[in-house]
């Protein structure tokens, strides 16, 4: 079997490396790249940790929308909680693109849609052409990208390496399928997306509703019915549902991923020499130099 193609979330690593490093890392004049440095240092690290194993065969690299126009028209709070993008991150947000892509990446944009959709359709097409998955990503809503043949990648605290999410792991973690995690996120809610959920169900019980029910949609119907499909539904969980029965669909469609036409990538190595003329041109000499040196090397760096 060839070795895993890494999708990355290129808003979350973005956003991860501004507020993880320092704003005192900065270009020749004075500027800030403390996300550009993270990216580039995460991925790379990704590469080397995975090395033993195989590698990696390519590197998606996934920007999009900071929130799709139609999950904000089926639900407007949706991504509203958010601060706007500090000045700082969205300079250096512009140079990511042309950065990624001179390491050999394959940069992929969305206007329309979301990372996480590109993130979900670039797996699904490499496991139907028999191929494996990792997404580098910290959104729960990826979770139901996850098959037998794709993978979450974790990063883990301080550096201490990498962890695959597969199906069993989210069964462990949310009690549900992955298929299922749509319908957990609608009754649960998720606030990193400004979703309430169905008020009084939880991680738990939103579990246990749906190994008994399987869908919302199912459950919605059971809650409906005066017979033994909802007999094991309490009052206040049978009210809780039916009172907000549009909003729970709605959040479900919100924290389903869509299907985007995307090309499957070709074998690409990742090209340091390329990599350091960019940072150079940027004037990240610190960077430039260490490529210049894995491009002479043939090896990764450690975070």
């Amino acid at each position: 079997m060839s070795a895993p193609l890494l999708i990355a979330d290129v808003p979350w690593l973005l956003y991860r490396s501004f507020f993880a490093l320092p704003k005192s890392i900065t270009d020749s004049d004075g500027a800030p790249v403390n996300a550009l440095l993270g990216i580039v240092n995460t991925l790379l690290a990704c590469e080397e940790l995975l090395a033993p194993t195989g590698g990696v065969r390519a590197v998606v690299a996934c920007m999009g929308a900071e929130q799709a126009a139609y999950r904000v028209a089926l639900y407007p709070p949706y991504h509203a909680h958010r601060d706007p993008m500090p000045a700082e991150l969205a300079a250096q947000w512009e140079k990511a693109p042309a950065l990624l892509q001179s390491l050999g990446f394959v940069y992929a944009n969305t206007d329309e849609l979301e990372a996480d959709d590109l993130l979900h359709s670039y797996s699904a097409l490499e496991v139907r052409h028999g191929g494996t998955a990792l997404m580098l990503t910290a959104d729960r809503d990826v979770y139901g990208a996850v098959t037998e043949g794709a993978s979450v990648l974790e990063l883990l605290r301080g550096g201490a390496g990498v962890n695959r999410v597969g199906p069993k792991d989210v069964r462990e973690r949310y009690g549900v399928e992955p298929r299922q995690v749509p319908d957990f996120i609608a009754l649960r809610g998720d606030p990193s997306d400004g979703l309430p959920g169905a008020p009084g169900i939880g991680a738990k019980t939103a579990g246990e509703l749906l190994r008994a029910h399987d869908t919302l949609e199912q459950l919605l119907a059971d809650a409906r019915s005066p017979g033994r499909a909802g007999q094991d539904l309490r009052p206040r969980t049978r009210g809780a549902l039916l009172d907000n029965e549009p909003l729970l669909l709605a959040f479900k469609e919100i924290a389903t991923l869509q299907d985007i036409d995307v090309q499957r990538p070709a074998d690409a190595a990742t090209d340091h020499a390329a990599g350091a003329e960019a940072a150079d041109a940027l004037g990240m000499r610190r960077l430039a130099e260490r490529l210049g040196e894995l491009a002479g090397a043939g090896t990764a760096p450690k975070e």
